[in-house]
């Protein structure tokens, strides 16, 4: 297999056509962030402010997302924050099947070039394509498991707490238990 690097993946992803998605977007967007961080985080997909910066999570649910960060004495300095789909859904709707599955190799590559130590899906969408069809977020959140000696887990999408706030209060106890586990085992 041939190695690529960071920059030859984002190009990949700049010109991609692998899915209709392509056609509607204004911006693919790559993952960001410290390209040897021990912690990947994982959406489902840009929403449509990060579609016209081409940028993850800078809109509202990005606020929410660095409170969050904040709050662990960590900033997007210290992690990679990527999605599933690099191009944003039409209507803000979640991506089908078919178009995480066309992204599915751009992700891996990310994977791979990062190495992180431990996973975190950011919601639902994430949690099942990334941990397991059937996961629950509301009931599995913040447990980890190994695979492949990567951790993984998960946290409420930053969108689901802007829709409710009495969420976030969970999500900070995720997040302190992400931070607890990087000191134990990064």
């Amino acid at each position: 297999m041939e190695l690529y690097t960071y920059e030859e993946l984002k190009d990949f992803v700049d010109r991609c056509v692998r899915c209709p998605l392509s056609q509607t977007r204004n911006h693919p967007v790559m993952g960001r962030g410290n390209l040897k961080s021990p912690i990947l985080f994982i959406a489902e997909g840009p929403g449509r402010t990060e579609d016209q910066s081409g940028i993850p999570f800078t809109g509202r649910s990005g606020q929410v997302f660095d409170r969050l960060l904040s709050g662990i004495q960590m900033s997007r300095e210290d992690v990679y924050i990527t999605n599933i789909v690099k191009c944003h859904p039409p209507g803000n709707r979640d991506p089908l099947p078919a178009e995480q599955e066309a992204c599915m190799p751009y992700l891996k590559y990310e994977t791979l070039l990062l190495r992180p130590k431990i996973i975190v899906c950011l919601g639902r969408i994430a949690a099942q394509r990334i941990i397991r069809p059937d996961y629950r977020i509301t009931k599995e959140h913040g447990t980890f498991i190994c695979r492949k000696n990567v951790y993984l887990t998960s946290v409420y999408h930053p969108s689901a707490i802007l829709r409710d706030e009495r969420k976030f209060p969970e999500a900070q106890d995720d997040f302190f238990a992400i931070k607890k586990w990087l000191s134990e085992n990064a």
